[in-house]
């Protein structure tokens, strides 16, 4: 285990994905809606989260998600009327980020919102996350982000899709910070019965070029599932499957139940 006081938030990252390196399986990344189905039941899972998880992926909820499916676009709007905000985030952030390095799923108007990247940097280091990810930031428009963020030792985590033209995957790949997100299919957040037979390739592709871990989300919704994409990449994020535990009667239990069995599935993979 590493020790959080010392390390920065990318280190923080590294350090995760080279201990399941070490334990001959892919990091468990599990996504969860702060705030959602309220304030009370979040937290209660983003304890079971710390326990079972080796990053955590902390949605801040907001109105207009655009890279969200069905089930995490209702979240963010159920987590908004209950009365949940980026304080809230941060919050959560606060309770478990000692015990499992976190990286934020943001999107650029709430960092612009709340006074600018260097603010949100400043913020988001007080809570003690080790970074973000903006999935409606462009790399043409990146940079200013990625500076403040480096500055504070944060992760800007980008994206890569199917759709992205190799020449520019090389360019994203270049600058990440933290980890590569692929994103597993075209189309928003979801469960999907099958992975795209493509997959391996742009796995592949992507890793020949990231200097750092390369971790696949989107579509993933099944501990067998999640062991599929383990033999490929070095982190696997699971997020519609576990944002629809969270809003059955007794959430942590079925977190817990659901995150202990895909680890052991990335386990034996």
């Amino acid at each position: 285990m590493t020790d959080a006081t010392t390390l920065t938030g990318s280190e923080r990252i590294a350090a995760a994905f080279q201990e399941a390196r070490a334990e001959r399986r892919a990091a468990l990344m599990p996504y969860m809606m702060a705030g959602y189905p309220d304030r009370e039941t979040s937290l209660a899972a983003a304890e079971a989260y710390a326990e079972l998880a080796d990053l955590v992926e902390l949605g801040i909820p907001f109105s207009d998600p655009l890279a969200d499916g069905p089930t995490i676009h209702a979240a963010a709007t159920a987590a908004l009327r209950a009365g949940a905000s980026m304080e809230t985030a941060m919050e959560i952030c606060s309770e478990i980020s000692a015990r499992v390095p976190v990286v934020f799923m943001v999107y650029a108007n709430m960092v612009l919102a709340h006074g600018g990247a260097e603010a949100f940097a400043r913020r988001a280091l007080a809570a003690g996350a080790c970074g973000a990810i903006v999935p409606d930031l462009p790399l043409e428009e990146a940079e200013p982000v990625r500076a403040a963020f480096d500055e504070v030792g944060l992760a800007l985590v980008p994206l890569v899709a199917p759709t992205t033209p190799a020449e520019r995957r090389a360019r994203i790949c270049a600058a990440a910070r933290g980890f590569v997100y692929v994103v597993s299919t075209v189309g928003t957040t979801g469960e999907r019965e099958e992975l795209p037979a493509e997959l391996s390739d742009l796995v592949a592709a992507t890793k020949a070029e990231a200097g750092v871990p390369v971790a696949v989300g989107f579509g993933i919704g099944t501990p067998g599932q999640a062991a599929q994409v383990g033999e490929i990449a070095d982190g696997v994020i699971v997020g519609s499957r576990l944002v629809r535990a969270a809003a059955e009667a007794d959430a942590a239990a079925a977190i817990t139940s659901f995150l202990r069995e895909t680890r052991d599935a990335l386990a034996s993979g």
